[in-house]
């Protein structure tokens, strides 16, 4: 008797291990860094490097674990992905293929008996609520490189900061948007980013993207910046709707002008300020990538 354990573990994890060994020693990274990554031994890593590992054929030829292989470690290799999310597509990725696919063929080749037997090893959902947080992570993470590296952008950040934020697709409330804690500032002209992407982190423009979804709009992100009539203006010329709301307004005034305009796609809302209100702009639209690129398009 073999479990399907036992073809993962004995055929499947070292080819799938040392693609991925080879991928990031091929993307510049050091053998150390390659075994920190992969959470494995440095000596792990030579011998995966010098074929002294046994390899699965079908596994090495299978496109789709080529596929995987390579956007895990791009992931790895640019921060965009931590090892847990990692984890998490790879673990995904094992239990679609023991349904019924590779690793049930394996299986089958190893223990012919199963050949005749019906039976579902699918006991991970691919939708889990875990695998979406960490991609909305990742997401967040490009997004935020985007910001970082555009030129010019620390003028653009408002006096009480900018923060670039990514929800889940059934977010209801903070805890479900990803952002940076303790917001972007601008620091004698560098953009300062105080740390790493976390749920539940921002709860000001979180508060817009949320109050803008419970009106209708499908945004998934929203990043803040300083007002300008200009920038209004241009964003206009661009083509995307923009919407202007009242921060004094006694009801929710984001949900109010989003529900009354009715925009579609990537939108900006803004405010021109109040009694001791900062003016400020949002742009959101579907994932932090694309309202950071709105963002660097001002420049």
């Amino acid at each position: 008797m073999k479990f399907v354990e036992e073809v993962v573990v004995d055929e499947f994890l070292p080819t799938l291990r040392s693609m991925l060994a080879e991928d990031l020693r091929g993307r510049g990274l050091t053998q150390r860094e390659v075994a920190d990554a992969l959470g494995i031994s440095q000596s792990a890593v030579s011998k995966y490097a010098h074929g002294d590992v046994s390899r699965n054929r079908r596994v090495l030829e299978d496109e789709r674990v080529a596929d995987v292989v390579e956007r895990v470690g791009e992931g790895l290799a640019s921060g965009e992905l931590s090892r847990v999310g990692a984890l998490v597509e790879l673990e995904v990725f094992v239990r679609e293929l023991e349904d019924g696919d590779l690793l049930a063929d394996l299986h089958e080749a190893a223990m012919p008996e199963l050949a005749d037997a019906e039976y579902d090893f699918a006991v991970h959902d691919p939708d889990s609520g875990l695998r979406e947080r960490e991609r909305t992570l990742a997401s967040l993470r490009r997004g935020l490189r985007t910001l970082t590296a555009a030129s010019g952008f620390s003028s653009l950040i408002p006096n009480v900061g900018s923060n670039l934020v990514e929800c889940t697709s059934d977010a209801d409330d903070i805890d479900d948007v990803a952002g940076i804690p303790g917001r972007i500032f601008d620091v004698k002209g560098r953009t300062t980013v105080p740390g790493d992407p976390e749920f539940g982190m921002s709860e000001h423009v979180a508060g817009v993207l949320l109050s803008a979804r419970a009106a209708g709009a499908d945004a998934r992100a929203a990043v803040d910046v300083r007002y300008d009539a200009g920038l209004v203006d241009d964003l206009t010329a661009a083509g995307y709707d923009c919407v202007e709301f009242d921060p004094e307004a006694p009801t929710d005034a984001v949900a109010d002008a989003v529900a009354a305009a009715t925009p579609e796609g990537t939108f900006v809302l803004y405010q021109s300020g109040g009694f001791g209100i900062e003016p400020v702009l949002y742009v959101l639209g579907p994932d932090a990538p694309t309202v950071a690129r709105v963002v660097r398009d001002l420049l």
